[in-house]
C-alpha cells in the first residue's frame, strides 16, 4: 500500500515537473516511469501460408535471419507454426489456391485402412521452423485453422456447406484434441520450445458455404468454449508443458464480447488460462472501440492478459514499399499496446503481399512494414513495462507515442503522421540517447548516438525510436 501511495505522489510530481518544462512554445514529451501498465512479453509472426512454399534453403535461412536474429533482423520472439488440416492430401479439396492447401502429419494408410502420423511431412515448413529457432525464436505456438479434413462433417477443411454452421461434429472433438496434442508432444520431444497451442481460429466468421479460399471452421461461442474446455482437461491429464491459447477472436468489438465473456465464465478455462488471444482486424484506427476493450479487460478481468496474435492490413490498399505502409502498421501496433494493453503482438503474415517481405521473381523484397515493425521489436524487449507518456499538447497532439522501460533503459517510440517536421523538447534527466528513424530515406537507421539532447525534431511522415539511458 505504501508503495502504491508513493508511486501516486511521484507520478503527480513528475507530471507537475513536465508541465513546468512545457511552459514554452515547443511541444514537450516526457516519460513518466511512475505510471505503469502491462509488462510486455513478446513480438512474433506467423508461418501461414508461405513457409511451405519456400523451396530454396538459402532463402529460408535468410528469411529466418531477417525475422529472428537480434543483431541483424527484427529480433522476434514467437514463431507461429501452422498445424495444417491436410487439404493438400484431400482428393476432393474445394480450395483453389494450392498455397492454402496444407500437408498434414496425419496420413491415411491404404493397407491398414487407418490414419497414421508421419512427421517427415511438411518438410519446407519444418525447415523454416528449424531456422527460426536457430536464429533466435524462443517461443513456438502451434495453431490450427481447422480440424483435419477427416474430422469434419463434410470431409473438407474449407468450412461447412452452410455458413455459420460448424463443420466440426461434437463426436469428433475428442479425436481432434488427441490429434493436436499428439503433434504438440512430438514437437516438444524434438526439443522445440513449444509454449502454446491454439486449436481454433476466428470462430465467429461465417466460414464455408460458397466461400472456400482457405482452411477454416466456424464455431459458436458455446461450441468454442466446449472444445477448449476439452483441451484444457486433457492437457491437465497429460501434464502438458505448454499453455492453451484462445479464443483467437477475429474482431474485438462489443458485438463479439460473447467469446471473451464465456471464455472467462468457464471455471475450467478461467483457472487453466491466464490470458486470452484475439486479432486486431477491422478496428484499424478505431481508438474508442480498442480503448473500450482495454478498459473491459482491466475492469472485469484484471488478473488476465491480452495477446494480440494476428494482424495485417485488410484489405491491402497501400503500396507496401512506401512509408505510408510502414506508418499504417506502426500506428496499429501503438494502438494495440496503448489502448488494448497487449502483452504480445504478432503479425500475419511474414512473407506475403500483405506481410513484411515477399519473394518476387526469385528475389526477396523487403517491405516498409518490416522496418516499421523493427522500430518496436528491436528495442521493446520481454520484461519491459509500458509506462505513461506526458505530452504537453495532450489530445491536440499530432504525435502518436508509446514508451517502455526496464528500469535502466527507456524506449520511446514516436510516430509523426504529418507532412511537416515536428519540433519537440524531451523532458527528463538522462545521460545518453540513441535515435533510430524510419521514413522515406531511412530504414530503421541509427541517426544519432551520444549525450542526451532536450531539443529534437521528428522528420515528416516518420517513425522514431529513442533509446534513453
Amino acid at each position: 500500500m505504501l508503495k502504491t501511495y508513493l508511486c501516486i505522489i511521484l507520478a503527480a510530481l513528475q507530471t507537475f515537473l513536465f508541465s513546468v518544462e512545457s511552459l514554452g512554445k515547443i511541444q514537450t514529451v516526457g516519460v513518466n516511469k511512475f505510471v505503469e501498465y502491462q509488462i510486455f512479453e513478446s513480438f512474433g509472426t506467423s508461418s501461414a501460408w508461405w513457409s511451405q512454399t519456400i523451396d530454396n534453403e538459402e532463402t529460408a535461412k535468410e528469411i529466418a535471419r531477417l525475422l529472428y536474429d537480434d543483431e541483424t533482423g527484427l529480433g522476434l520472439d514467437i514463431y507461429r507454426y501452422n498445424i495444417g488440416a491436410g487439404e493438400k492430401d484431400n482428393p476432393n479439396s474445394r480450395i483453389g489456391d494450392p498455397n492454402r492447401r496444407t500437408e498434414s502429419f496425419y496420413v491415411f494408410n491404404e493397407e491398414t485402412g487407418e490414419y497414421e502420423y508421419d512427421f517427415t511431412r511438411d518438410a519446407n515448413a519444418r525447415r523454416m521452423l528449424n531456422y527460426a529457432v536457430e536464429y533466435g525464436a524462443t517461443q513456438v505456438i502451434l495453431f490450427c485453422n481447422s480440424p483435419h479434413f477427416s474430422m469434419t462433417a463434410n470431409g473438407h477443411a474449407s468450412g461447412g456447406y452452410e455458413t455459420y454452421v460448424s463443420n466440426h461434429p461434437k463426436e469428433k472433438y475428442a479425436e481432434f484434441v488427441d490429434y493436436v496434442l499428439t503433434i504438440a508432444d512430438w514437437f516438444v520431444e524434438q526439443g522445440y520450445p513449444v509454449t502454446a497451442i491454439s486449436p481454433i481460429n476466428e470462430p465467429q466468421w461465417d466460414w464455408g458455404g460458397p466461400w472456400t479460399r482457405q482452411e477454416c471452421c466456424h464455431y459458436t461461442a458455446d461450441e468454442t468454449i466446449e472444445l477448449l474446455e476439452m483441451f484444457a482437461l486433457e492437457m491437465q491429464k497429460r501434464n502438458s508443458p505448454y499453455k492453451l491459447s484462445g479464443t483467437e477472436t477475429g474482431e474485438l468489438s462489443p458485438g463479439y464480447y460473447e467469446y471473451v465473456d464465456k471464455f472467462f465464465a468457464s471455471p475450467i478455462l478461467n483457472e487453466f488460462c491466464d490470458s486470452i488471444s484475439g486479432h486486431s482486424y477491422w478496428l484499424d484506427n478505431n481508438i474508442p472501440v480498442k480503448s473500450q476493450f482495454g478498459a473491459k479487460m482491466a475492469e472485469q478481468y484484471p488478473n488476465k492478459k491480452f495477446e494480440m496474435s494476428e494482424w495485417c492490413e485488410l484489405p491491402l490498399k497501400i503500396d507496401s514499399t512506401t512509408i505510408d505502409s510502414g506508418l499504417y502498421m506502426a500506428n496499429i501496433i501503438a494502438q494495440d499496446l496503448n489502448c488494448m494493453n497487449a502483452v504480445s503482438w504478432q503479425s500475419w503474415t511474414a512473407v506475403n503481399g500483405d506481410g513484411l517481405m515477399e519473394i518476387k521473381d526469385g528475389d526477396l523484397v523487403i517491405y516498409n512494414r518490416y522496418y516499421a515493425y523493427k522500430q518496436f521489436s528491436n528495442f521493446i524487449k520481454p520484461g519491459m513495462v509500458r509506462v505513461d507518456v506526458f505530452d504537453s499538447l495532450k489530445a491536440d497532439s499530432k504525435i502518436v507515442s508509446t514508451a517502455f522501460t526496464n528500469g535502466e533503459e527507456t524506449v520511446l517510440v514516436l510516430i509523426n503522421n504529418e507532412e511537416t517536421e515536428a519540433e519537440l523538447k524531451l523532458a527528463g534527466l538522462y545521460g545518453e540517447m540513441q535515435i533510430f528513424v524510419t521514413d522515406k530515406e531511412h530504414n530503421c537507421e541509427n541517426v544519432y548516438k551520444g549525450k542526451f539532447m532536450k531539443k529534437n525534431a521528428l522528420p515528416p511522415r516518420s517513425i522514431t525510436t529513442i533509446v534513453l539511458r
